[in-house]
């Protein structure tokens, strides 16, 4: 009699056999090159991963450039910039296209390159050598010249804020034409040279008469060029009455230490900054941001403010779908899922780590379906009752208390049969790399159990959401299974197209296909 273990008949349809190992050793499906760009794209830092260093990540980028067209590495920085909101990431590849298709490079230089942080990095990319070239050039040195004379005081003055390289650098390295005698009198005054100081921008002469005497009146620019002056409480006050929404995000402690909660008007006007929607959408936060605030929030902050960041976070993830049926969000609790999201850089480490934005991400959507049942994994799945009744950020404080063990991604899928369970939606959120249920031959146990479910279930849809970067999945892109990667609120859109459109739903790479050029 034939090895019953070995030749076990399958439940469901026949599943594609596994073709890679993944980066913690367990068979998994190689991801085709433009899918494994896009997820580097949305998710990857260029730093260290639980799995991965930082120049392992690089050299895989850069490969898969290689591997796809110059068109898609153009139509991927456009995504990461716009929908993922990275910054290294996006800056890569157009050094990238800099050494392989200068058309494509000035079609989307601007709308990549939009703002001074996003300049710097470009230039530091290129000039690194790590593409092939160690000068920016002709063409990007012009594009450089076009994007400092075009932009405003205020975005220069911005720009100046930094190093390696400073703006001063890229000044001198592109030396840009100054358009009349205010910019060159501030050009000038940024790389440290002789400048006639009654042309100089108002703003920068009013900074410079504040430095040799701290008056009544802070100038109006970011704070950074105010804070090693001896601030007092007023001009605190003043900083914080007109930060932007981001600035007031990262430094509620900061006005807190410095007596600026003390005015209960000003209390009233940071809350409702801090919930303004219009404001929210033009800082593009990120979800989990709100939580790092909310998180570290000192009890000096007043209680309106922390209501306020709860507030904000219903309105950064309010595109959340509304979903008809059962859903199931699984969520992956174990122990990598300790990484942090944006990975590890010395000085440079978010606190913010995966099992906590997979929590976010859950708790999101039981707040907005309050039947869905979310099933936390590890080596196996996990009990936990969550109260959709409670805020997002208690809901996922409870999931993020359950950390640790191996990775299972089959775990929540072998229950879900094992109890025979009706399933309309599967939302599985995760590092994708599972270990513990590796197999000798055959397809992964995901895609194995997957399979099983839909027999029983055949309108039934799953949505992998990857949090790392990583060139292999559980999972196959089908029509029945898609595939997204991020931590902004972008994965909710595509969620959303899921729910609307059903199996018609474009693939992640069709809609990073689909951006004009």
């Amino acid at each position: 009699m034939a090895n019953t273990q070995l030749f076990a008949s399958q439940r469901g349809r026949m599943v594609p056999k596994a073709d890679a190992l993944n980066e913690a050793g367990g068979t998994a499906y190689q991801r085709a090159p433009e899918a494994a760009l896009a997820l580097y794209a949305a998710t990857g830092c260029l730093n260290g991963t639980f799995y991965s260093d930082a120049s392992t990540q690089l050299a895989e980028v850069l490969g898969l450039c290689e591997a796809v067209s110059p068109q898609y590495v153009a139509q991927t920085a456009l995504y990461a910039r716009k929908t993922a909101y990275m910054k290294d990431m996006p800056a890569l590849l157009l050094a990238h296209l800099a050494v392989r298709d200068g058309e494509l490079l000035s079609k989307v230089f601007d709308r990549v390159i939009d703002n001074g942080r996003m300049l710097r990095n470009f230039v530091q990319i290129v000039r690194s050598g790590v593409v092939g070239r160690k000068s920016l050039g002709t063409l990007p040195k012009r594009l450089v010249q076009r994007w400092l004379e075009n932009a405003s005081i205020d975005a220069v003055m911005s720009a100046a804020i930094g190093e390696k390289p400073s703006l001063a650098d890229v000044i001198r390295m592109v030396h840009p034409k100054p358009k009349d005698s205010e910019r060159e009198a501030l050009y000038a005054w940024l790389i440290g040279k002789p400048y006639k100081e009654d042309v100089l921008p108002l703003k920068v002469r009013e900074l410079e008469a504040f430095k040799k005497e701290q008056g009544d009146v802070v100038p109006d620019l970011p704070f950074q060029y105010l804070t090693a002056l001896p601030l007092k409480a007023q001009h605190w006050k003043e900083i914080a009455s007109r930060a932007s929404w981001q600035a007031t995000r990262m430094n509620l402690n900061a006005f807190a230490r410095h007596g600026v909660f003390e005015d209960d008007a000003l209390i009233a006007r940071t809350a409702a900054r801090l919930r303004n929607a219009e404001a929210i959408q033009r800082a593009k936060v990120f979800p989990y941001q709100l939580m790092t605030a909310f998180r570290a929030s000192s009890n000096a902050i007043p209680s309106a403010i922390v209501d306020a960041l709860q507030d904000a976070m219903e309105v950064a993830t309010r595109n959340v779908p509304k979903v008809i049926g059962k859903v199931v969000v699984a969520v992956d609790v174990s122990g990598s899922m300790q990484s942090p999201v944006t990975g590890f850089r010395k000085g440079a480490t978010s606190t913010v780590r995966c099992i906590e934005v997979a929590a976010l991400i859950a708790a999101c959507l039981k707040r907005v379906n309050p039947d869905a049942r979310v099933i936390p994994f590890a080596e196996a799945i996990r009990e936990c009752r969550l109260n959709p009744r409670d805020s997002v950020m208690t809901q996922a404080q409870q999931l993020v208390a359950l950390l640790g063990g191996g990775t299972k991604v089959s775990a929540p899928l072998i229950e879900l049969n094992k109890e025979r369970s009706e399933v309309d939606l599967l939302v599985l959120v995760s590092d994708n790399q599972s270990w513990v249920d590796t197999r000798a031959s055959g397809g992964t146990e995901t895609m194995r159990q997957w399979a099983e479910l839909k027999q029983r279930c055949p309108k039934a849809r799953m949505v992998c959401i990857d949090l790392q970067p990583n060139v292999t999945s559980q999972s196959v892109d089908s029509m029945d299974v898609l595939h997204v990667g991020g931590f902004t609120d972008a994965v909710f859109d595509l969620l959303a197209s899921v729910v609307s459109e059903g199996t018609g739903a474009h693939r992640w790479v069709e809609r990073v296909e689909a951006i004009t050029l």
